[in-house]
């Protein structure tokens, strides 16, 4: 199986955000394992990056932790394509319509997100990390 991780989730583990933490950690956790094949996009470890340096002002720590990142997730490039089918989607926000071109175009089965609302008209279906887990342990 092949996921499209939402940026969301990274930062829930990164930032340790109490609320959602153990679902995101659980998430990346199974790509750590090689149960389910896990991608970022190439814009999302900018914006990850950005955010981490504004929270821990510390460039050394913020590369890290994407470096860590990535010995777990692979990158989906962000192709003219992807922009052109996200300037052309139903998907309201244009952010989350590149990553539904992206998630369409590596063929992913799921895009795993806390903001699934936001991706209504996606081509490719969006997933709570908590019903992703659920989904994963059905064997479905």
């Amino acid at each position: 199986m092949k996921i499209l991780i939402d940026t969301n989730i990274v930062l829930d583990v990164l930032l340790h955000r109490t609320d959602f933490f153990d679902a995101s950690y659980n998430v990346l956790k199974l790509a750590a394992l090689g149960k389910a094949g896990a991608l970022v996009t190439a814009n999302s470890i900018a914006d990850i990056y950005y955010i981490l340096h504004r929270a821990n002002k510390d460039p050394v720590k913020s590369k890290d932790a994407i470096v860590q990142l990535l010995s777990l997730v692979g990158i989906a490039d962000v192709l003219a394509s992807d922009v052109m089918a996200a300037l052309s989607s139903k998907v309201t926000d244009f952010e989350d319509a590149l990553v539904g071109a992206i998630a369409k175009r590596v063929k992913a089965d799921f895009i795993v997100t806390r903001n699934t609302k936001d991706f209504d008209n996606s081509p490719v279906p969006a997933i709570d990390p908590k019903d992703f887990l659920m989904h994963l342990g059905s064997g479905a």
